[in-house]
């Protein structure tokens, strides 16, 4: 179905969900797993994780495939969680495409990691040592709808991610949206650009983790739904490093919470 005639499009032409570079604590997080212990070794408030060595190899990666697009392809707005990890990914994109052209570079707080509560910085296996009762009940409850005490469920994430959905679709109509953030941030973006439910998007978490700096991509297309709508393209495309030319290795986010 064409697009009514004089209707003006709602949403961007494109929009890319990229998920920050590998980071410290996904190599921590690692490493405490593999070890069996209770906590994750990182100094760091959540915010202030930075990259690793592999995840600053990533985002560059990362860049030259946007800088490849060309000016007629590439984003033109930028907006990203204000984690250190997401901003300095951005930030190799950034520096890979220059600012000129860009009609929006923006840190948006609703981008953020999801809140893990009291069980920040803990391994499954912690978490099943200090809070049995709360393994129990997200084992009952299910991811999506578990909140730990002083954190967010993924329904909290989704809310806020309504609202950014919302400023995106007012301020940056017709433009190329760059995303940078986090794991839970893209499946739940997915969750509503693609009008999933919790079974649809459990069931691609399950496939596994969003690779580190992988591509997840949406072009509108004028002739979806009612009045055209974002499409998806492809999900997880990751852009192969230059010095080795295979594609990245990925890490779970930091820090963890047990598969459903």
């Amino acid at each position: 179905m064409e697009q009514e005639p004089g209707r003006e499009q709602k949403w961007p032409d494109h929009i890319w969900l990229v998920r920050h570079g590998q980071s410290a604590g996904n190599v921590a997080r690692d490493a405490a797993e593999a070890a069996s212990h209770f906590l994750i070794d990182i100094a760091e408030r959540d915010v202030d994780v930075p990259l690793s060595e592999l995840g600053q190899r990533q985002a560059r990666a990362l860049g030259d495939w946007f800088r490849a697009l060309g000016p007629d392809g590439r984003p033109t707005v930028v907006l990203f969680s204000p984690y250190v990890r997401a901003r300095a990914t951005a930030g190799a994109v950034l520096d890979r495409l220059g600012r000129d052209g860009l009609c929006a570079v923006v840190a948006d707080e609703r981008l953020r990691e999801k809140e893990f509560g009291i069980l920040d910085r803990l391994t499954p296996l912690g978490i099943r040592d200090k809070y049995p009762e709360l393994a129990e009940q997200r084992q009952h409850v299910g991811k999506f709808y578990f909140r730990p005490p002083g954190g967010e469920s993924w329904c909290d994430v989704i809310l806020r991610l309504r609202s950014t959905l919302d400023t995106i679709s007012r301020e940056y109509r017709g433009e190329r949206v760059l995303i940078v953030a986090h794991q839970v941030i893209v499946n739940c973006f997915r969750y509503l650009m693609e009008r999933l439910d919790e079974e649809g998007i459990l069931a691609i978490d399950r496939m596994g983790d969003v690779p580190n700096c992988g591509i997840t991509e949406y072009h509108f297309d004028p002739r979806a739904g009612k009045h055209g709508k974002l499409v998806l393209v492809q999900a997880n495309f990751v852009a192969p490093l230059e010095e080795t030319g295979t594609p990245v290795t990925h890490q779970p986010d930091m820090p963890a919470a047990p598969k459903s």
